[in-house]
């Protein structure tokens, strides 16, 4: 049962000691009620109270971890069904499969491109989460040999599919200690399969034809049987049953009213090409904690790991970087003073840019609270008197000696005031367009 602010904080030691981050255990109880805390950031909270207050302070969506060590996958824990009500807690898993039928050549490609794809973006590194292993040979000997040769050339965790209770028995012999997720708990199944994850203390996924109720019911039976960390598959036909079967799973977890959906969402992204990436991507705008990807191509990665970056993002807290002066390049003393926001998609492509003029520059960071640098001009987070004293604070205005500054050219306005703020120095205004830098650089500098 859901308790209120008052509730809760009867239950708290009111000791008002603000090491849980808040003024008073007043305001904590508060942020528990609206799930915006955790209990355990108080540290002297009781056993009694805890046990009475673990189910309501406990998120809607069970927390489940696939894996071990530094590549362990935590889904699930969310509290809203939209991010700009709070936020997402934990990204969607992206794994590429691989099947037990296929040649091993073609296998060992398929992995090397999923376990070795990384790209930076926006100061955070892109990669994928986790490989799928498909069961299809029928061959419980051939499933464990695909396993263990995807253990030896990949080290992400493991997801095993299969609806053969032998064959991932079978794959858990081999894989069991790495805590994989097994994939193939429906009702016809349901015991062994439940038996083996409980056996073996792995998540397992429940899947459903039969609509959300049916699914919720099978998934409150392998609970109550000792399997408790569980992923929901919804398997509907088309991406509308999806979208549709998705959202109400969230919609009736949050509500804590329907017994069976408190727990994280997977899907597979079905069909090859431009078909799977569209299904991938309707999955991670829509509540799916983890996708697995049939027919993974190596150019799906990037788009879908950046629209992942970008939907699981904080909204109230934009991506940026520490303010101050980078070097970008053997810059010296005079070399060319650059100027833009801590915002890191901006910062990231214009140091990129004028890393590509062959110009070594340095780039003076604002602190504008990680807003691009229209969206800071507007808010009074970028403009000349905060240009100025930056100047000022990292004694530019004394160590400089062209005593040139450029700035981007969407504020080209305040130049005049920045001139006035800075006396004895130009202000140039450079492009508006990141791209157009290396030109500038070497036509105008």
């Amino acid at each position: 049962m859901k308790l209120t602010g008052l509730q809760i904080f009867k239950l708290l030691p009111n000791k008002n000691c603000k090491e849980c981050g808040f003024q008073t255990c007043l305001a904590f109880a508060m942020k528990l009620a609206a799930k915006q805390a955790r209990l355990d950031a108080c540290p002297y909270v009781s056993d009694e109270a805890r046990e009475k207050l673990g189910a309501a302070a406990a998120p809607p969506i069970r927390l489940v971890i696939i894996g071990t060590g530094e590549r362990a996958v935590s889904v699930g824990e969310e509290l809203v069904m939209f991010r700009h009500e709070k936020a997402f807690f934990h990204k969607t898993a992206l794994a590429a499969q691989v099947d037990d039928s296929m040649e091993r050549g073609e296998m060992r490609a398929r992995l090397k491109h999923a376990c070795s794809f990384s790209v930076e973006r926006a100061g955070e590194r892109l990669a994928l989460d986790l490989i799928a292993v498909k069961e299809t040979s029928g061959a419980p000997e051939r499933f464990a040999e695909t396993i263990r040769a995807v253990r030896e050339n990949c080290s992400l965790p493991l997801v095993l599919i299969s609806k053969k209770a032998p064959c991932l028995s079978a794959g858990l012999e081999v894989a069991g200690a790495s805590r994989p997720l097994l994939w193939g708990a429906d009702s016809p199944n349901a015991h062994p399969v439940a038996g083996l994850a409980k056996k073996f203390s792995v998540p397992l996924v429940v899947e459903s034809r039969g609509g959300v109720d049916e699914l919720a019911a099978l998934a409150c039976r392998i609970e109550q049987s000792g399997a408790e960390d569980i992923l929901l598959a919804p398997i509907g036909d088309g991406a509308a049953a999806r979208l549709r079967d998705f959202t109400t799973v969230r919609r009736r977890a949050l509500s804590r009213s329907f017994p069976g959906t408190g727990f994280p969402l997977i899907m597979s992204a079905r069909g090859s090409g431009y078909e799977g990436a569209v299904a991938a991507a309707g999955g991670i705008c829509k509540f799916a904690s983890v996708i697995v990807i049939e027919e993974p191509a190596l150019w799906e990665y990037l788009p879908l790991l950046t629209l992942r970056q970008n939907i699981y993002t904080d909204p109230q807290k934009p991506l940026q970087v520490d303010p101050g002066i980078y070097r970008i390049g053997e810059a010296a003393e005079d070399s060319p003073l650059l100027v833009t926001t801590n915002f890191s998609l901006t910062y990231f492509m214009v140091s990129t840019e004028i890393e590509a003029s062959e110009i070594p520059s340095r780039l003076l960071v604002i602190d504008a609270e990680g807003q691009s640098v229209l969206t800071a001009w507007a808010a009074g987070k970028f403009n000349a008197e905060v240009i100025a004293r930056a100047v000022a604070t990292h004694g530019l205005d004394k160590s400089l000696p062209h005593k040139r500054i450029i700035i981007p050219g969407y504020v080209a306005m305040i130049s005049g005031e920045l001139e006035d703020k800075l006396p004895g120095w130009n202000v140039m205004v450079g492009p508006q367009e990141s791209a157009d830098i290396p030109a500038y650089m070497k036509d105008v500098w």
